[in-house]
């Protein structure tokens, strides 16, 4: 069978998709003849040759706009076929077309930040999309494959549709499955039931659905109809019988083991990338993952976190087969930076994967996600394997907000890990989350006084009111403390559906506002655009010289330079709260005890040396070490272009770096 995958508006244009390139590997293991096209690449060079579009542009709808939608409205009208001018429609909110309707969503948009350029943009992408649609069908249709699949993830949706339903009416013939996030549970039985040109929808994980499913159409009728072998066995999948009735199988509650996650091929999307107009734009990446599910979560699910949908259970590859994995692509493709897209590392990689890559003559630049409460020791090992940013998922720095989403961190220890991790030169990406049922003023009020003791840390993207997720422990509990009341208001601007079935696709829901809001939230958000722009000129590091402490400061709040400290009691405090402690805790392993204690606290509070949440105390100092020079973000803009294999190649060979390492 000849199938080809499509990566449709509004992917990322830096890396290749993870889901097709390991259903290219399951598909051609079958037997079937398969090609990835990248049209959001395709849209990147139509779009720039036709209507100037940048980078910017693209980035507003595939990640600044995510939770507005904008993405899957600009290409509402190529999918109902409503409103190259944005006039035709009912105006009766059932749809994206009239005036009105365009006007309620640019609302919409504009009460949630948007810019006049970003809805000038979001209008005149819209009116485009349906020529590019148009002419990728044209394409396809002059060669047409047996089957078409399309992944679907944040906001692909409309791009696919529109795509799918006009290759179904050129091409009937044509087989269309969808599979994607944005097809688990009951989203992929309500697109394939609302969308008759969809044939399949294949719901979880793909790498032995997809398989069967083309072995069930391999077994169909020879006349190359839709309807096919028996497909009742496949798990998760959506099928239609004889009638057209749409059919949904039961998903299976077995996760794939480790060993049937498959390595994905990345065969020609690095050189489409060079050949776009994106090249120019974006430094490419390799994208892995070495395990599925959280083991956090497994125990105590985040209460805001849908990211795992319907599969929380965690499972990882073993340790020698992902480095395998990663040296080995790393070396295929020539690139250096890997992006691993684990909802959180495993703890065991530490002493395997990491400790190996930290001995090994390779240079490559890794992103993790992980959990805030690692210690200075294991922040060195990532840094030291190649880590260059990870993700901690930090979201607060008050306890009393933490406890409330279930996050098994203290604020300090929140703190700790934005030290610890520049003073082992890794850069910390984050985002400030509010709007906790349950949260007070007070816990925020703490800690808008002392970020300006933070100023040298790396800083919150922004600050943000939490969106309510299905699969989330808020969607399904309401008892937690949110009424769900319908979906977010961009399904109803994007999608021609009945209220009942948008609650079906929906995965972003509307809910009454919680916790914090108005004159607070905002002084929130200002004082972390305050932190933004002070962090590139803002240091605050320490040398431990034995008998003394030399600390240096240039964040803009404080106006000393340089303070050694040698008296003994501070010497000794100092290196006791490197880790959070209580006043009680450090007077009794200090000498003179409480009383000694009191003024040091008051000096170092002072100088901005501390951060203090609840009884706990923590020093805020990095260990020195030129970690300016480490940093993702200067104040001259990013980091310097990322080199090429063309620059920069792995060395040496990735089956003479294993023969070389054993995985303990």
């Amino acid at each position: 069978m000849r199938i080809v995958l499509l990566h449709m508006p509004w992917g990322a244009i830096d890396v290749p998709s993870l889901a097709l390139g390991i259903l290219h590997t399951a598909a051609a293991r079958a037997g079937h003849q398969v090609d990835v096209r990248y049209a959001n690449l395709d849209f990147v060079d139509w779009a720039a040759g036709t209507a100037g579009f940048g980078v910017d542009d693209y980035q507003y709808f595939s990640e600044k706009s995510y939770f507005q939608g904008a993405g899957d409205w600009a290409f509402a009208g190529a999918l109902y076929g409503d409103d190259r001018d944005d006039r035709d429609g009912p105006g009766d909110g059932d749809g994206p077309g009239d005036d009105a309707d365009v006007a309620r969503y640019f609302e919409y948009l504009a009460a949630n930040g948007a810019s006049e350029q970003e809805i000038a943009l979001t209008r005149a992408t819209r009116a485009l999309a349906p020529a590019f649609i148009a002419r990728l069908v044209e394409e396809l249709a002059a060669d047409p494959p047996d089957l078409v699949g399309f992944t679907t993830t944040f906001q692909q949706n409309t791009a696919s549709l529109a795509a799918a339903k006009l290759l179904k009416q050129r091409c009937p013939q044509v087989r269309t499955v969808f599979g994607g996030a944005n097809c688990d549970g009951p989203q992929g039985a309500a697109l394939h039931r609302n969308f008759p040109f969809l044939d399949y929808v294949v719901r979880g994980e793909g790498e032995a659905a997809f398989p069967a499913l083309l072995e069930g159409l391999r077994e169909g009728p020879p006349d190359g109809s839709p309807e096919s072998g028996d497909l009742s066995a496949v798990p998760g999948l959506c099928w239609r019988d004889a009638s057209g009735t749409s059919t949904a199988n039961p998903m299976t509650n077995r996760p794939l083991p480790p060993s049937a996650i498959l390595t994905p091929r990345y065969d020609g999307f690095f050189e489409r990338l060079d050949a776009s107009v994106a090249a120019a734009w974006v430094d490419p990446k390799l994208v892995l993952e070495g395990s599925r599910g959280c083991w956090w979560g497994e125990k105590h699910h985040c209460t805001f976190c849908g990211l795992n949908g319907s599969s929380m259970e965690f499972r990882s590859k073993p340790p020698a087969d992902f480095l395998a994995e990663v040296l080995t692509l790393a070396e295929r493709h020539q690139l250096l930076d890997v992006y691993v897209v684990d909802n959180i590392l495993d703890m065991g990689y530490f002493d395997t994967v990491l400790k190996s890559l930290a001995e090994l003559p390779v240079d490559l630049r890794l992103h993790f996600e992980i959990k805030a409460n690692l210690r200075r020791h294991q922040f060195q090992l990532l840094g030291d394997s190649g880590a260059a940013q990870v993700q901690p998922g930090i979201e607060s720095l008050s306890t009393r907000v933490l406890r409330i989403m279930d996050k098994g961190v203290t604020g300090c220890q929140n703190v700790r890990a934005l030290r610890d991790a520049q003073s082992a030169g890794v850069s910390v990406t984050w985002n400030y989350l509010y709007g906790f049922p349950g949260e007070q003023p007070e816990d925020y009020e703490s800690v808008i006084r002392q970020l300006p003791v933070l100023h040298h840390l790396d800083p919150p993207t922004g600050a943000g009111r939490i969106a309510i997720e299905r699969f989330s422990p808020y969607f399904d509990r309401p008892e937690l403390g949110f009424a769900i009341t319908r979906p977010a208001f961009q399904y109803r601007a994007t999608y021609r559906l009945p209220e009942s079935e948008l609650a079906e696709m929906a995965y972003v829901f509307t809910a009454p506002p919680r916790g914090i809001g108005g004159p607070l939230a905002e002084r929130l958000g200002a004082a972390v655009d305050t932190w933004l722009a002070r962090f590139p000129d803002s240091r605050l590091s320490y040398r431990d010289a034995g008998a003394r402490i030399v600390l240096v400061n240039t964040r803009p709040g404080y106006d000393w330079r340089v303070v050694e400290l040698t008296d003994p009691v501070e010497v000794a405090a100092f290196r006791l709260l490197a880790q959070p402690r209580s006043a009680a805790a450090l007077a009794a392993k200090v000498p003179g005890g409480a009383a000694a204690v009191e003024p040091v606290l008051e000096r170092f509070t002072a100088l901005g040396l501390l951060f203090h949440d609840g009884d706990s105390y923590l020093q805020v100092a990095v260990e020195s070490d030129n970690q300016v020079l480490m940093r993702m973000q200067h104040r001259h803009g990013p980091a310097a272009a990322r080199p090429r294999a063309e620059e920069t190649a792995v060395r040496p060979r990735t089956e003479e770096v294993l023969d070389a390492v054993t995985i303990g």
